[in-house]
């Protein structure tokens, strides 16, 4: 029986063959926004006067189904970064997250980091995600060989982008590479789609001190944020807290007021 992530990366492959040949790569290097000057979440996450929050947009998951079906992505986006989110995270992945690459473009008029959240098999979807307006990509450990992180990770650093090397487990570890200079530890397993924070507190000490870590999923209060904080990540991806809400724009800020005080 396949996993869920098996399922993902084979729709993904056949979709990203079939995209090769609709487009090609010189169209989407002729794109406004391949030669735009790319923002670095780096430099956001490593400033003690922001939050180390990247928000995120997120209409559904595999494992909750439909969160958010009813919002806007120009309308939530703008509330992020107006509110203090130092970065953006886009899903662009339809069939299962119920994304797009137009999403990404629409969130593209805020002035601040954006990730494009998508499961990365070629360097053609790297070439793509800098034509839409994204500063930064997401390599996944489980999906990639450790050459293959190396090697995407340095075509995205050539054309200008950052790149967030996603780990779950310590066997992952060996994907890290002087190209990604950002690490998430995603809480949920992607073969499971289980969640548990205790995932980036046994993780942390094991990244080298020269990274950005990045603590994703399962990030729900404030609480969370400082342990996470204490035990030494410097950004917090944070999407279905927010989305799972009528108003994510609101619960964004609301959540901010419980975060300012201990900033």
């Amino acid at each position: 029986m396949k996993d869920i992530l098996e399922e993902i990366m084979a729709v993904k492959e056949r979709q990203v063959e079939f995209e090769k040949s609709d487009i090609p790569v010189s169209d989407w290097e002729k794109r406004p926004f391949f030669t735009r000057e790319t923002l670095s979440l780096c430099s956001s996450l490593m400033d003690n006067s922001k939050t180390g929050i990247i928000a995120e947009f997120k209409r559904k998951s595999p494992s909750k189904g439909v969160i958010n079906n009813s919002v806007s992505v120009g309308d939530v986006t703008k509330a992020y970064a107006k509110n203090g989110a130092a970065g953006l995270s886009v899903l662009t992945d339809r069939a299962f997250f119920g994304g797009s690459m137009d999403d990404l473009e629409k969130a593209r008029e805020n002035d601040i980091p954006i990730l494009r959240k998508d499961f990365i098999v070629d360097e053609y979807q790297i070439v793509q995600a800098k034509g839409i307006g994204a500063d930064v990509i997401l390599l996944i450990a489980a999906c990639l060989s450790p050459a293959k992180v190396k090697r995407y990770a340095a075509f995205a650093e050539k054309i200008g982008l950052e790149v967030l090397l996603e780990i779950h487990q310590e066997s992952e570890l060996d994907h890290i590479c002087d190209e990604t200079t950002l690490i998430g530890v995603n809480n949920r397993d992607l073969k499971t789609f289980k969640v548990d924070i205790d995932t980036s507190l046994q993780l942390i000490n094991k990244i080298p001190t020269n990274k950005i870590a990045i603590a994703e999923s399962g990030i729900s209060d404030v609480e969370t944020i400082v342990t996470l904080k204490q035990a030494g990540f410097k950004g917090f991806l944070i999407g279905e807290r927010f989305m799972k809400e009528a108003d994510p724009g609101r619960a964004f800020v609301d959540f901010m007021v419980g975060l300012k005080p201990i900033q």
